[in-house]
């Protein structure tokens, strides 16, 4: 192990970072979800801002940015195995106090997701007709979906960039330097929105379109702003043009871990976009109310996506200083907390449904009851939701990518997808039908993830002990950052 004798600071070095190891742990939880779900609350308001102002054009200008969302969901979900490789890898060597590997890991994510998403960028902007055309979606919506979709994939490298940029800081516990940066641009988006959708003045309106440039142009500043701060170093990672230098090594590792992610994250996202294809079967008011149901379902998961986030982190940073017991606790009180937080917010969800819905589609009465009766079919089943996506943080922290992928393929393709054809196309139910297969599907798969986590195998897993990341390779690296074997 070297000495880390530089400027750069090390994980006892920073403010609470002991306390992430050694303090009380749900104290350590809350200290990194509460920021992480505000972030994420806020990183929302992006698609929910989207929603709200093309509402106001009619239900097939709401059609056409649903249909787009589940595409460019996959397309980020194909890259995001290298990302999620990187934050897991980045907290387990924090966890170890190795800040050298620390900023190699975070420079090759850097360069490995720059590639990917600049690839699938263009691939979606060249596909976009050809997919659309493939969903069936109606004269009517196509043209808005079309440009909806090639303006986000334009804009793919920044929108995954930024993304990429939080899971990083994520890996180290830094979380109030991401929830600030995205509550500016989110703030800003609001205002760009109407002004891109509806025109003012000489800017012209430019519709669904205004929508997708407004986002692009505030991810672009987050993805710069993040990115600046990785190369200034003051948040415990220093990324320099050494770390961009390409590392055989680190990428064949960052594949072996990042695979199995990729498919687990593009399988949930291909598994959603086969079920848009289901849903536009029965129309417009159906993919509406899909669009609007599932924007307000991905809202009221944040509290639950961000404490997955804060137990994975903390579940890696354990497991790195060589702590699996404490990580353990730390998992089991995290599951618990998503299972109650989450269910409890379905109740709210289940009574609350037309209010809500409502409030983005105010003069749509057919969008709006075929949108209430997704909600409320769904909510109940919100709790088992969040004990999954803290159950799979866990798996991904311990570098049991392999489980999550499992589990992500038994959900989509054995459960979900299956379910919602038979139920909608072979049963009385029709359209309800769609919305069964969510918790039917949800509470079987949290009851897998549990006897899977119950087997405990995933705390012999310290990536940082990993063949150290080939020898030869790792004491070049370390050399070349001022450290001394």
């Amino acid at each position: 192990m070297p000495n880390t004798a530089t400027s750069n600071p090390t994980s006892s070095q920073l403010p609470g970072a002991r306390q992430l190891l050694e303090g009380p742990i749900v104290t350590s939880l809350f200290r990194l979800a509460i920021p992480i779900v505000l972030a994420n609350v806020l990183q929302s308001g992006y698609q929910l801002t989207d929603t709200f102002w093309v509402g106001r054009l009619g239900g097939d200008a709401v059609a056409a940015v649903a249909v787009s969302f589940p595409i460019t969901f996959l397309l980020l979900a194909l890259g995001a195995g290298l990302a999620i490789a990187g934050s897991t890898l980045v907290a387990q060597y924090w966890g170890a106090g190795n800040t050298a590997m620390v900023n190699h890991v975070a420079g090759q994510t850097l360069l490995l997701v720059g590639l990917a998403s600049a690839a699938l960028g263009i691939g979606g902007y060249v596909m976009a007709p050809v997919i659309l055309h493939a969903m069936g979606v109606t004269p009517a919506v196509f043209e808005g979906a079309l440009q909806f979709m090639r303006i986000s994939y334009s804009g793919l490298i920044f929108i995954f960039g930024f993304a990429m940029i939080q899971a990083l800081l994520h890996g180290v516990g830094v979380v109030i330097a991401p929830m600030l940066i995205v509550l500016g641009t989110v703030l800003l988006n609001f205002f760009l929105d109407p002004l891109f959708i509806f025109g003012w003045g000489p800017l012209p309106p430019f519709g669904v379109a205004g929508a997708a440039l407004a986002t692009v142009g505030t991810q672009s500043l987050a993805a710069c702003v993040g990115l600046t701060i990785l190369i200034s170093g003051k948040f415990g990672i220093h990324v320099r043009i050494k770390n961009l230098k390409p590392d055989p090594s680190f990428i064949a590792r960052a594949f072996r871990l990042g695979f199995p992610a990729s498919i687990e994250q593009s399988t949930r996202a291909l598994g959603i976009t086969v079920l848009t294809f289901l849903i536009a079967r029965f129309g417009t008011i159906t993919v509406a109310a899909y669009g609007i149901g599932a924007a307000i379902l991905g809202f009221v998961l944040i509290p639950a996506m961000g404490l997955s986030i804060a137990t994975s982190t903390l579940v890696g940073q354990n497991l790195g200083a060589g702590q699996p017991e404490r990580a353990d606790a730390i998992a089991r009180l995290g599951a618990m907390i998503a299972f109650a937080g989450l269910s409890a917010i379905g109740a709210g969800v289940f009574f609350w449904a037309t209010g809500l819905i409502t409030f983005f589609v105010p003069a749509d009465p057919p969008v709006i009851t075929a949108a209430v009766t997704f909600l409320q079919i769904v909510s109940p089943s919100f709790g088992f939701m969040g004990l999954q996506l803290a159950l799979m943080g866990v798996f991904r922290a311990a570098g049991k990518m392999l489980v999550a992928m499992t589990l992500a393929l038994f959900s989509q393709w054995i459960l979900q997808f299956p379910l919602a054809y038979i139920l909608s196309m072979h049963t009385s139910l029709g359209p309800s039908g769609l919305w069964w297969a969510f918790p039917i599907s949800n509470t079987l798969v949290a009851i897998v993830a549990i006897i899977w986590f119950l087997r405990g195998d995933w705390k012999t897993t310290q990536l940082t002990e990993e063949g150290r990341l080939a020898a030869s390779v790792s004491d070049e690296i370390l050399v070349e950052e001022g450290f001394h074997p």
